[in-house]
């Protein structure tokens, strides 16, 4: 099979097109044949080696967590049938035609496979945040990022729990996060004045999705550091204040990432889609910052 592949850590000139061989299903693993990946930031990350500490990888590596495809193949136990369509995490790396995965679930027809494949790691960093911070109906929740990927996710959840979402972007966003619900304040310089401005009341949760030092100005406009949670500022730990990573892959946080897709509309904004063979052109973006959307990879 196609995959793309990196034998040393480096820039994105060490990523190939390779034919490497089709993997088999163990135990409770299916075979996907992938139509579309997802691209994460945690992707050029690996390559370049940031991730050695925590995140070791055997060479030649296949970059990629989210894949969305049909059954291929399924091991002993698996719970799915050849012929599902399903989104999910890959075990083996989901920049290639065919990658192994024991955590999937049925992709709603509604959803292209481009969309499915955004789905995974954005939609449960956003639910386990909006957990962590305990938002319901009735509160008012500052999200710093929610023109981007897990933001705007994030934004919407929380609207439709009935929450006043507060949300920061940039000048080109404002108007999308108002058709969402959202109340749009613009990033930057004067941001903390802007929100009390924009906020109907006090801010009872934050959400930063985005880093970019907000965390003071943010326990600012709480009055403490409580319900605060970031995803992306390593100041938190000198701040007091809760960063959260990781999380659960599993089906029922999938299943519940769908739920909220065909049940409430939710969605991510969705950048460009780049085919196999250009992959290094789209960690290339996603490494520039700003993609503009969700970047993905058009397997097949």
């Amino acid at each position: 099979m196609r995959a793309i592949t990196f034998s040393a850590y480096g820039g994105p000139d060490v990523l190939e097109l390779s034919e490497v061989p089709v993997p088999e299903p163990g135990p409770g693993q299916v075979r996907l044949a992938v139509r579309a990946a997802g691209v994460n930031p945690i992707d050029w990350k690996i390559r370049n080696g940031f991730m050695q500490q925590n995140f070791q990888v055997a060479f030649p590596h296949i970059p990629g967590l989210e894949a969305a495809g049909v059954v291929d193949a399924v091991g002993e136990g698996a719970d799915v049938a050849v012929g599902d369509e399903v989104f999910g995490w890959s075990e083996t790396g989901a920049y290639a035609e065919y990658a192994l995965a024991k955590t999937v679930a049925p992709k709603p027809a509604s959803l292209s496979w481009a969309d499915a494949a955004a789905l995974p790691v954005a939609g449960e960093t956003a639910l386990r945040v909006l957990g962590l911070l305990d938002v319901g109906k009735g509160d008012t929740v500052l999200i710093h990022g929610a023109s981007g990927t897990v933001g705007r996710f994030a934004a919407q959840v929380a609207v439709a729990k009935g929450a006043t979402v507060v949300g920061t972007g940039g000048s080109r966003s404002l108007d999308d996060l108002k058709a969402l619900g959202v109340v749009p304040v613009l990033y930057g310089d004067g941001w903390v004045e802007r929100v009390r401005e924009a906020a109907p009341g006090p801010i009872d949760a934050v959400f930063d999705a985005a880093g970019h030092g907000v965390l003071p100005g943010s326990i600012e406009l709480r009055g403490g550091k409580d319900r605060i949670v970031t995803i992306a500022d390593g100041a938190a730990f000198e701040l007091g204040v809760p960063f959260s990573s990781g999380g659960e892959q599993t089906r029922e946080v999938l299943t519940g990432i769908a739920g909220w897709v065909t049940d409430s509309g939710v969605g991510i904004a969705q950048g460009k889609t780049y085919p196999l063979v250009e992959a290094a052109a789209a960690q290339i973006e996603s490494e520039n910052g700003h993609p503009g959307g969700k970047l993905t990879i058009a397997v097949s």
